[in-house]
């Protein structure tokens, strides 16, 4: 047997590109057989629709209202749901798992951080970095920013993205021997459509965002709930936009 968790999921309490409040994704889930979800909304310095000019404190209770009103929801419904958000850098995005709206609260200047500072923060507190979706190519963003020295996993499959784009994530990732991870960046629950979803499988179920963080560092207890040898292709993967390797210091070099 084997336990699913979504791992990229918006709502639309805090991220302005999604149309489905938290609560609404926990029967689609529960009647696919999901044993869990993770809620990343877009934090405040990426696609967020929390206003800006507002106290520190209360910007945090109104981002994490998404993943409450699901935990309330999947708590009802037997579906467990974890928090996490998505940072926005330069057009670079990283998944963070494992911590809390505690440490959200008691952080008002991560914001100023580069992703270097960010990942040693976020590694200090027992949290998980994963940078989502590297090789996405859209007409906002104008470079590719590769990071593999400043998280702990690449998102190798996501669903929003074009196969070329995962290919080239993959490649990468086993190049330079990252944990890997799948997910839908699903931000409708009305119009998802089954064979769209990626996902992580495990082998037990995860109890708490812990357990999750755990696995995905060690690359062990999962896979990844994809089309059959999706990731396997031989297919020429090229990327169209200029991309940038960063070092362990944070320095880019052209690639």
């Amino acid at each position: 047997m084997t336990y699913l968790y979504e791992t990229h999921l918006h709502t639309s309490e805090a991220s302005t590109c999604a149309k489905s409040s938290g609560s609404d994704y926990i029967t689609y889930y529960k009647n696919l057989g999901y044993d869990g979800i993770f809620v990343t909304d877009h934090f405040f310095n990426g696609n967020s629709c929390i206003p800006k000019d507002l106290p520190w404190e209360e910007r945090i209770t109104l981002f994490c209202k998404g993943y409450e009103k699901a935990k309330t929801e999947g708590d009802r419904q037997g579906l467990k749901v974890f928090l996490g958000w998505e940072v926005n850098f330069n057009h670079d995005e990283y998944l963070v798992y494992g911590l809390d709206k505690q440490w959200l609260l008691a952080h008002p200047d991560m914001l100023a951080w580069d992703q270097k500072t960010h990942y040693e923060k976020v590694k200090e507190a027992g949290g998980l970095v994963v940078q989502a979706h590297p090789f996405r190519e859209r007409d906002y963003i104008s470079q590719v920013n590769l990071h593999p020295y400043q998280c702990d996993a690449w998102e190798v499959a996501n669903a929003g993205n074009p196969h070329e784009q995962d290919i080239l994530a993959y490649r990468y990732a086993k190049q330079y021997q990252l944990p890997m991870t799948a997910g839908s960046d699903i931000h409708d629950a009305s119009n998802a459509v089954n064979e769209k979803l990626y996902a992580m499988a495990f082998d037990q179920p995860i109890q708490t965002d812990a357990d999750y963080v755990r696995a995905v560092k060690q690359g062990l207890g999962y896979q990844m709930k994809l089309p059959q040898a999706y990731l396997e292709s031989q297919e020429e993967a090229t990327n169209h936009l200029p991309a940038y390797l960063y070092d362990g210091e944070n320095m880019p070099s052209l690639i």
